[in-house]
Protein backbone atom coordinates (compact mmCIF):
# COMPACT_ATOMS: atom_id res chain seq x y z
CA UNK A 1 0.00 0.00 0.00
CA UNK A 2 1.28 3.19 -1.05
CA UNK A 3 2.01 6.03 2.41
CA UNK A 4 -0.37 8.83 1.79
CA UNK A 5 1.40 12.11 1.86
CA UNK A 6 1.22 15.99 1.59
CA UNK A 7 0.20 17.07 -1.88
CA UNK A 8 3.02 19.36 -1.96
CA UNK A 9 5.59 16.88 -1.82
CA UNK A 10 4.36 14.18 -4.26
CA UNK A 11 5.95 16.45 -7.02
CA UNK A 12 9.58 15.42 -6.98
CA UNK A 13 11.96 12.62 -5.01
CA UNK A 14 14.12 15.29 -3.64
CA UNK A 15 10.40 16.46 -1.82
CA UNK A 16 9.53 13.65 -1.38
CA UNK A 17 12.25 12.47 0.69
CA UNK A 18 12.20 15.97 2.49
CA UNK A 19 8.63 15.66 3.64
CA UNK A 20 9.46 12.23 4.91
CA UNK A 21 12.39 12.68 6.81
CA UNK A 22 12.85 17.03 7.94
CA UNK A 23 9.89 18.67 6.70
CA UNK A 24 7.91 19.34 10.67
CA UNK A 25 10.08 17.13 12.78
CA UNK A 26 11.09 19.11 15.71
CA UNK A 27 14.44 20.85 15.66
CA UNK A 28 16.38 21.89 18.61
CA UNK A 29 20.14 22.07 17.36
CA UNK A 30 21.41 25.48 16.76
CA UNK A 31 23.35 24.73 13.50
CA UNK A 32 20.31 22.96 11.89
CA UNK A 33 18.12 25.82 12.38
CA UNK A 34 20.34 28.47 11.22
CA UNK A 35 20.52 26.01 8.22
CA UNK A 36 17.17 26.04 7.84
CA UNK A 37 16.69 29.78 8.84
CA UNK A 38 19.40 30.94 6.29
CA UNK A 39 17.61 28.33 3.51
CA UNK A 40 14.48 29.94 3.90
CA UNK A 41 15.72 33.13 3.78
CA UNK A 42 17.21 32.21 0.22
CA UNK A 43 14.11 30.78 -0.29
CA UNK A 44 12.21 34.07 0.11
CA UNK A 45 9.75 34.58 -3.41
CA UNK A 46 11.56 31.67 -5.27
CA UNK A 47 10.13 27.85 -5.05
CA UNK A 48 11.36 25.42 -2.15
CA UNK A 49 12.06 22.90 -4.50
CA UNK A 50 15.29 25.62 -5.89
CA UNK A 51 16.51 25.97 -2.58
CA UNK A 52 16.77 22.09 -1.78
CA UNK A 53 18.32 21.09 -5.13
CA UNK A 54 21.57 23.45 -4.46
CA UNK A 55 20.51 22.58 -0.66
CA UNK A 56 24.42 20.74 -1.07
CA UNK A 57 25.94 23.08 -3.01
CA UNK A 58 24.94 26.40 0.04
CA UNK A 59 26.47 24.36 2.14
CA UNK A 60 29.36 24.07 0.56
CA UNK A 61 29.76 27.90 0.08
CA UNK A 62 28.47 28.77 3.58
CA UNK A 63 31.43 26.61 5.56
CA UNK A 64 28.01 23.92 6.26
CA UNK A 65 26.45 26.79 8.09
CA UNK A 66 28.87 27.41 10.66
CA UNK A 67 27.21 30.25 11.92
CA UNK A 68 30.98 31.75 13.37
CA UNK A 69 32.49 31.35 10.48
CA UNK A 70 29.59 33.10 8.25
CA UNK A 71 29.21 35.82 10.85
CA UNK A 72 33.17 37.07 10.13
CA UNK A 73 32.95 36.96 6.22
CA UNK A 74 33.97 39.78 4.20
CA UNK A 75 33.68 41.57 1.09
CA UNK A 76 36.10 38.74 -0.43
CA UNK A 77 33.70 36.20 0.53
CA UNK A 78 30.58 37.95 -0.29
CA UNK A 79 32.10 38.49 -4.22
CA UNK A 80 33.11 34.42 -4.25
CA UNK A 81 29.47 33.47 -2.93
CA UNK A 82 28.13 36.02 -5.75
CA UNK A 83 30.02 34.13 -8.46
CA UNK A 84 29.14 30.80 -7.26
CA UNK A 85 26.39 29.22 -9.81
CA UNK A 86 25.36 26.60 -7.58
CA UNK A 87 23.95 28.63 -4.77
CA UNK A 88 21.15 31.67 -5.54
CA UNK A 89 22.99 35.13 -5.88
CA UNK A 90 21.11 37.64 -4.29
CA UNK A 91 23.52 40.27 -3.23
CA UNK A 92 20.36 41.40 -0.43
CA UNK A 93 20.32 37.25 0.62
CA UNK A 94 24.13 36.27 0.84
CA UNK A 95 24.68 40.29 3.50
CA UNK A 96 21.53 39.03 4.71
CA UNK A 97 23.01 35.83 5.77
CA UNK A 98 26.11 37.12 6.90
CA UNK A 99 23.95 39.42 9.41
CA UNK A 100 21.42 37.14 10.46
CA UNK A 101 24.79 34.72 11.25
CA UNK A 102 25.86 37.86 13.79
CA UNK A 103 22.67 38.23 15.09
CA UNK A 104 22.12 34.47 15.39
CA UNK A 105 24.97 34.77 18.05
CA UNK A 106 23.58 37.53 19.43
CA UNK A 107 20.88 35.90 20.49
CA UNK A 108 22.40 33.27 21.79
CA UNK A 109 24.25 34.90 24.20
CA UNK A 110 21.33 36.49 25.56
CA UNK A 111 18.93 33.66 25.71
CA UNK A 112 21.55 30.94 25.76
CA UNK A 113 20.73 29.40 22.73
CA UNK A 114 18.95 30.06 19.29
CA UNK A 115 16.79 27.08 19.75
CA UNK A 116 15.64 28.45 23.66
CA UNK A 117 14.15 31.54 22.32
CA UNK A 118 12.84 30.80 19.28
CA UNK A 119 11.26 27.67 20.85
CA UNK A 120 9.83 29.85 23.27
CA UNK A 121 7.15 31.11 20.81
CA UNK A 122 5.18 28.08 20.95
CA UNK A 123 5.82 27.21 24.75
CA UNK A 124 9.00 24.90 23.85
CA UNK A 125 6.57 22.40 22.02
CA UNK A 126 5.07 21.85 19.08
CA UNK A 127 1.53 23.69 17.90
CA UNK A 128 -0.83 20.44 16.71
CA UNK A 129 -2.79 21.65 14.03
CA UNK A 130 -5.16 19.35 12.28
CA UNK A 131 -5.40 20.15 8.59
CA UNK A 132 -8.10 18.05 6.44
CA UNK A 133 -6.84 19.92 3.05
CA UNK A 134 -3.43 21.67 2.66
CA UNK A 135 -5.97 24.59 1.45
CA UNK A 136 -6.92 24.90 5.46
CA UNK A 137 -2.86 25.68 5.88
CA UNK A 138 -2.34 29.71 5.74
CA UNK A 139 0.89 31.19 5.04
CA UNK A 140 1.37 33.32 8.04
CA UNK A 141 -0.18 33.40 12.06
CA UNK A 142 -0.40 35.72 14.79
CA UNK A 143 2.73 33.68 15.94
CA UNK A 144 4.89 33.60 13.24
CA UNK A 145 3.94 37.76 12.77
CA UNK A 146 4.89 38.33 16.66
CA UNK A 147 8.40 35.87 15.57
CA UNK A 148 8.47 37.83 12.31
CA UNK A 149 8.78 41.40 14.39
CA UNK A 150 10.75 40.07 17.21
CA UNK A 151 13.44 38.82 14.59
CA UNK A 152 13.59 42.16 12.47
CA UNK A 153 13.96 44.23 15.47
CA UNK A 154 17.17 41.85 16.57
CA UNK A 155 18.29 42.69 13.36
CA UNK A 156 17.60 39.83 11.15
CA UNK A 157 16.95 40.42 7.24
CA UNK A 158 14.45 38.52 4.91
CA UNK A 159 12.29 37.01 8.21
CA UNK A 160 9.09 38.46 6.91
CA UNK A 161 6.44 36.00 8.23
CA UNK A 162 5.81 34.17 5.68
CA UNK A 163 9.63 33.19 5.77
CA UNK A 164 9.13 32.77 9.48
CA UNK A 165 6.14 30.29 8.95
CA UNK A 166 8.10 27.94 7.01
CA UNK A 167 11.03 27.92 8.93
CA UNK A 168 8.95 26.76 11.86
CA UNK A 169 6.93 24.38 9.69
CA UNK A 170 9.73 22.91 8.58
CA UNK A 171 11.48 22.84 12.06
CA UNK A 172 8.50 20.86 13.76
CA UNK A 173 7.49 24.22 15.69
CA UNK A 174 3.99 23.67 13.84
CA UNK A 175 2.68 20.50 12.83
CA UNK A 176 1.19 21.49 9.32
CA UNK A 177 1.53 17.85 7.89
CA UNK A 178 -2.59 16.82 6.48
CA UNK A 179 -4.10 14.00 9.05
CA UNK A 180 -4.36 12.33 6.02
CA UNK A 181 -0.95 12.07 5.78
CA UNK A 182 1.36 9.32 7.16
CA UNK A 183 3.70 11.28 8.74
CA UNK A 184 1.03 13.64 10.69
CA UNK A 185 -0.01 10.85 13.34
CA UNK A 186 3.71 10.02 14.12
CA UNK A 187 5.04 13.40 14.70
CA UNK A 188 1.58 13.79 17.11
CA UNK A 189 2.37 11.30 19.17
CA UNK A 190 5.98 11.53 19.14
CA UNK A 191 5.92 15.54 20.82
Amino acid sequence: MEKIRCDWSTKDSIYIAYHDNEWGVPLHDDQKLFEFLILETFQAGLSWITVLRKRNNFRKAFDYFDYKKVALYGEDKIQELLLDAGIIRNKLKVRAAISNARAFMQIQKEYGSFDKYIWGFVGGKPLQNNRKTMSEITPTTKISDKLSKDLKKKGFKFVGSTVVYALMQATGMVNDHVESCFRFKGLKNNN
